[in-house]
């Protein structure tokens, strides 16, 4: 009998860690408001059109362009003329949105700010944004109409029209300066913004770089388009010192490695030189994360150099591939923001490509299935 009291005691404890270890894979520390994005906020709105709607508005059956005075009255017609579905976009509202999808539960993990108007639109993307899960503070204003994306469908082709207007009006003293506002920044523990808000409000990107480097919490970027390492280089660079996750696809590494006179064209030489830029805060190591498409991705880390190969997928399950970089960010700071170890953060975002992929626009089923 004096053997069972130990065996007991084992027994209890093996419970116990037993419990432990599931409370360990479940998402129970995440809190509302853990992670934080800012950017450009758009409403997508996407279409079956045809050929005339095209024609009228010159565009092409497969193409992504900015829109011009010429399609002002593209956005509204759309919704009068045809059956459309709206969805809360953006790249880094993608991002929000997609890792709130991964973790599920609790809700509102995913805060997001930007900027949107004072109009319809902009109600219809306040709902959306709802929808998903993500807790949006917009700061709202009256000068221009909310930023939106037309995504208009012929057959297996999507032109896709973005009018980024109201997104482009984001202030820092009349919203993140706000002590509400400033709280919900505080209360998170990851930070991301996309490339493309460097063109929008340097300052805000910087006093919430600041607070991440100071807090000892970890600020992502992403380079997002080539143009932002061309022509927006100063801005990025004035960031750099505080990036502690470093997002981009090869050709954003290739414009960037050029500006920056890396003198190579080898992507994990990039990586390790943008890794070795200079940073503000040493205790945290940079980590820099290059995609190329359907080929490898490939991480820097202190000193060593990483490849993972993407998840398989044929070529006939691809409905549409825009969308899958944001998708891959979103999984990736999904398991970030539960303190996962990097590899798991990579596994989590390639899972998140592939299911996007598969979709048309940046939505996804109601669950993931990610283990």
């Amino acid at each position: 009998m004096a053997s069972e009291e130990p065996r007991a005691k084992r027994a209890k404890l093996t419970k116990d860690e037993k419990t432990n270890s599931k409370n360990k894979e479940t998402p129970a520390k995440l809190s509302p408001n853990s992670l934080y994005g800012m950017g450009n906020p758009l409403l997508d709105i996407s279409a079956v059109v045809d050929k005339d709607f095209l024609d009228k508005y010159s565009l092409k059956a497969n193409d992504q362009i900015l829109a011009e005075d010429k399609h002002k009255a593209l956005f509204e017609e759309m919704t009068k003329k045809f059956s459309v579905e709206y969805h809360a976009g953006g790249a880094t509202q993608n991002s929000i949105k997609i890792a709130q999808w991964m973790i599920q539960k609790p809700h509102n993990v995913g805060t997001f700010f930007g900027c949107i108007g004072n109009d319809k639109f902009g109600e219809i993307l306040k709902k959306k944004a709802e929808e998903a899960h993500i807790d949006a503070h917009y700061y709202e204003q009256d000068e221009e109409p909310t930023g939106t994306c037309a995504a208009c469908i012929t057959g297996d082709n999507r032109s896709l029209v973005a009018n980024l207007a109201a997104a482009n009006c984001y202030k820092k003293d009349k919203h993140l300066d706000l002590k509400e506002n400033w709280h919900l920044v505080e209360k998170a523990s990851v930070y991301y913004i996309a490339g493309f808000f460097l063109t929008v409000s340097l300052e805000s990107i910087l006093k919430v770089a600041k607070h991440a480097s100071e807090n000892n919490k970890q600020f992502c970027l992403n380079l997002s388009a080539p143009f932002i390492c061309q022509f927006f280089k100063d801005n990025l660079m004035q960031v750099m010192p505080y990036v502690d996750v470093l997002f981009g696809n090869e050709m954003e590494a290739a414009a960037f490695a050029k500006e920056q006179n890396f003198e190579t064209e080898d992507i994990k030489e990039i990586a390790k030189k943008a890794q070795a830029l200079p940073k503000d805060n040493p205790k945290r190591k940079r980590v820099v994360v290059l995609t190329q498409g359907k080929d490898e991705t490939v991480m820097a880390q202190s000193d060593k150099i990483e490849t993972f190969p993407i998840r398989k997928i044929d070529s006939k399950d691809i409905v549409d591939t825009i969308g899958a970089g944001d998708a891959f960010v979103g999984g990736f700071l999904s398991e970030l923001v539960q303190e996962k170890t990097l590899e798991q953060c990579v596994k989590a975002a390639h899972y998140a490509a592939n299911v996007i992929i598969r979709q048309a626009g940046c939505t996804f089923p109601d669950k993931p299935d990610f283990k």
